[in-house]
């Protein structure tokens, strides 16, 4: 197993911050605070200025103000931290803890923890998966999205494949989009199955009610899922899931659609239970062909153990 320093801040120098100030001359008098603030940094955007001020980082007279609409006065000495947008840390490295399960010259495999963001997006500018790959390999930076092909979702733990040149990347996604990848999920439903193995054929979209959740729609794309029972018990199913597709959010989607949604699932209507208070879905095996000609991979990881705890009292007992 490879590690790197477990240290979210050393990425940062420590003149990453410049202020600007100047006194308000006769053109400001008057104007509202973040008109002014445009000319004393026109470079920014007037909305990333007014996130400034509520962020604390502009002064008046070296008093800090947080109402854009203030209106100045002559000779007073206005300053603002340019401090970096949110956006600006999404290709940073940020070194962090890495589980790699496997390794070569063309990629790596690792075991995600529930709770680490793969992609920069809103809400999640740093901190990603992809700012620690920055952070392991600075030869990342050369690669499409540091060398992620495919994702998992956030509180989802479990292995996930990463290119590491842009031959085996340009392989990676292809044998995705093929189909030549397996991947394969243990997952803990609400309700007990009825049916022993089932192939789920729906078609995933975004859900026209909520932008934040996915739904089975007919405008969406063709999704196919493996379900396989395991066990039953006191109004649980363990399951095993294999994907056919790789819609957004697609295991959630199908099996709440059934009417067996996720245990701590909130967004599909999952309620926590067996001591899960975040989706109990866990990417357990993954099965590929080597993207530069070596040897098929087949590589499985026990998951953590608050799914393992769940998982054992529905399958040993």
């Amino acid at each position: 197993m490879a590690e790197v320093r477990d240290d979210p801040d050393a990425d940062e120098p420590d003149d990453a911050v410049e202020t600007r100030d100047r006194p308000v001359d006769e053109a400001g008098h008057g104007q509202r605070l973040d008109r002014v603030l445009v000319t004393l940094a026109p470079e920014f955007s007037r909305t990333h200025l007014q996130s400034l001020v509520a962020r604390g980082v502009v002064r008046l007279d070296g008093v800090v103000v947080r109402v854009p609409a203030r209106r100045l006065r002559l000779g007073q000495r206005l300053s603002v931290d340019l401090v970096p947008t949110d956006e600006s840390l999404a290709f940073r490295p940020q070194p962090m803890a890495l589980k790699v399960l496997h390794e070569d010259a063309h990629l790596l495999v690792i075991d995600k923890p529930a709770g680490l963001v793969v992609h920069p997006a809103p809400g999640n500018w740093s901190g990603t998966l992809l700012n620690g790959l920055l952070a392991r390999d600075p030869a990342a930076a050369l690669l499409p999205r540091a060398g992620i092909v495919h994702r998992l979702d956030k509180d989802t733990s479990g292995l996930m494949v990463v290119g590491k040149t842009l031959e085996a990347v340009t392989a990676l996604v292809r044998a995705i989009a093929q189909r030549r990848v397996q991947r394969r999920y243990l997952a803990i439903a609400h309700g007990e199955l009825a049916w022993h193995r089932q192939s789920i054929e729906a078609p995933v979209g975004r859900d026209p009610v909520s932008r934040l959740r996915m739904a089975v729609v007919g405008s969406g794309k063709p999704a196919r899922t493996d379900v396989e029972r395991v066990a039953v018990r006191a109004g649980y199913s363990a399951v095993r899931c294999a994907l056919h597709t790789g819609r957004t959010h697609q295991i959630r989607v199908h099996m709440a659609w059934r009417g067996h949604p996720l245990v701590a699932d909130s967004l599909y209507g999952g309620r926590p239970g067996l001591g899960m208070e975040r989706q109990a879905l866990h990417a357990a095996q993954l099965v590929l062909p080597h993207p530069c000609g070596g040897p098929d991979l087949a590589i499985e990881c026990a998951p953590p153990a608050d799914f393992a705890a769940a998982w054992d009292l529905l399958v040993t007992r």
